[in-house]
């Protein structure tokens, strides 16, 4: 007779039976058991992740006998998709991924999860999938609206606007474009929103979208962005036409960004803390791997600050600099 050992179910028997008080002398055995976790990622070729992929590297670091799978989405959906079918035949422990769209995504990983396989999301919220054992990510609504109160208090007067959007079909753009709409639409009047089109979150295409609408619709008094790429296309842009003092507003606080907040050349960006993202992320996953413990609420939203040169001490990335 063959006996075939699922291992995973195996270790969640044994996180019931340490529950109900019958787990005693399985505490070393679970903490030492190693892991293989597949972490995926829109795209590596973006700063922002290149990042959060190092948060993920380093918690894992601290909590030992872990190995990392890192995907590269390559900022395509499909790519990703194929990423985490190879994951669930591969069988991991694990699967933490932000999704490049989220709806996209969610058919396969409904798949990994009826495959057994735990999965966390961060960044990037898969809203219509049953099962997520845990999302950490920012409140982006409110990221957008901490964005919006800045171009108000900036601006008490009104200002002309361009936004410059992130990747359509992105929860990510979708909910700082409303939260910034949110605060300022009620006030049309003041704020005229002139310009608005996508830069699919990249740096060389916010350029040629900030040339385009300054061809077309002359000089804002604001450039708001979704990411801070996009916040730096805009700004060559600009210093290409000697419009240094129109006000950027960008989202991430990347090292780049920082630096151009110290020179005055960007007003402000917004921090959501990307690498506490995934060592919440991998901490949770781990814990429900090794001890058979859930997180305590399934949807962890972080609330956004703003970041400038008055504060810029608090963005997480400062030390890059």
């Amino acid at each position: 007779m063959n006996i075939v050992i699922d291992r995973r179910r195996l270790l969640v028997a044994a996180g019931s039976l340490a529950a109900a008080g019958l787990g005693a002398g399985r505490s070393a055995f679970a903490v030492t058991k190693p892991l293989v976790i597949a972490t995926s990622l829109p795209s590596l070729a973006f700063p922002w992740y290149v990042h959060m992929n190092q948060g993920f590297q380093s918690e894992a670091k601290k909590l030992g006998d872990i190995t990392l799978l890192g995907l590269d989405g390559q900022n395509a959906a499909s790519k990703q998709t194929a990423d985490i079918e190879s994951a669930i035949t591969k069988k991991v422990d694990a699967i933490i991924i932000a999704p490049s769209d989220v709806d996209a995504l969610s058919p396969v990983l409904a798949r990994a999860i009826a495959a057994g396989i735990p999965v966390v999301t961060v960044d990037r919220q898969t809203r219509g999938v049953q099962g997520i054992l845990y999302h950490v990510g920012a409140d982006n609504v409110k990221g957008g609206e901490v964005q919006g109160k800045a171009i108000v208090d900036a601006f008490p007067q009104g200002a002309k606007i361009f936004e410059l959007q992130g990747q359509l079909g992105s929860g990510n753009a979708i909910a700082r474009s409303k939260g910034l709409h949110s605060v300022l639409d009620p006030h049309k009047d003041k704020y005229k929103f002139v310009f608005q089109q996508t830069a699919n979150f990249s740096q060389s295409e916010a350029l040629n979208v900030t040339e385009a609408g300054l061809s077309g619709q002359g000089k804002p008094d604001v450039i708001v962005t979704g990411n801070d790429d996009m916040a730096l296309g805009a700004v060559a842009a600009l210093q290409a036409r000697k419009m240094n003092d129109v006000a950027v507003f960008g989202f991430d606080a990347i090292p780049e960004t920082l630096k151009l907040i110290k020179s005055g050349e960007i007003r402000a960006t917004i921090e959501q803390y990307p690498a506490e993202q995934c060592a919440r992320g991998t901490r949770v996953a781990v814990a429900f791997l090794r001890e058979g413990k859930k997180p305590e609420i399934a949807v962890d939203l972080i609330t956004p600050i703003l970041i400038t040169r008055d504060n810029i001490a608090s963005a997480e990335r400062i030390g890059e600099l």
